[in-house]
């Protein structure tokens, strides 16, 4: 039986097939949720020649991640689940950070939605549910997107 589930959201189609199985477990199993969104690190560098503003595009991360989380809150609010949300801004990679909340706020489970990326685009682009499963304990459920098959 799990009480404390945490689900790492980004937005994307995959991201909310696993909250959307989150759901059905947190009140299947009456556990409570916490929604985690993680601002990507790569925003923490100096201004270049272009003028670009990190300031502005952090801030605007930050805004868009918060209406993210609020969007996420209100779905699982819907379905009569207990629901927390965390917008980490620390710059940490995506799974480092998902861990690191996982253990600081006691999850039982995590709950993550993959794109299922394999070959030359897993290598470019990374995996943070791989990373998730590879370095946890905790048990993790991974809802792989529909079009994954088609990397």
């Amino acid at each position: 039986m799990y009480s404390r589930i945490l689900v790492p959201i980004d937005g994307s189609p995959a991201s909310n097939l696993g909250l959307d199985e989150a759901i059905k477990l947190a009140k299947d199993q009456k556990a409570e949720m916490r929604l985690l969104h993680v601002l990507n690190d790569w925003v923490m560098i100096a201004p270049d020649s272009s003028g670009t503003n990190p300031g502005e595009i952090a801030e605007m991360l930050r805004q868009s991640g918060d209406e993210l989380l609020n969007a996420a809150d209100a779905r699982a609010r819907a379905a009569g689940l207990i629901v927390t949300t965390e917008l980490d801004e620390v710059g940490a990679p995506v799974g480092a950070a998902v861990l690191r909340h996982a253990q600081e706020w006691g999850a039982d489970l995590i709950v993550c939605g993959t794109h299922g990326r394999r070959g030359v685009r897993r290598l470019v682009l990374g995996s943070d549910a791989e990373y998730i499963v590879r370095h946890t304990l905790i048990p993790v459920l991974l809802r792989r997107h529909a079009d994954a098959h088609k990397s």
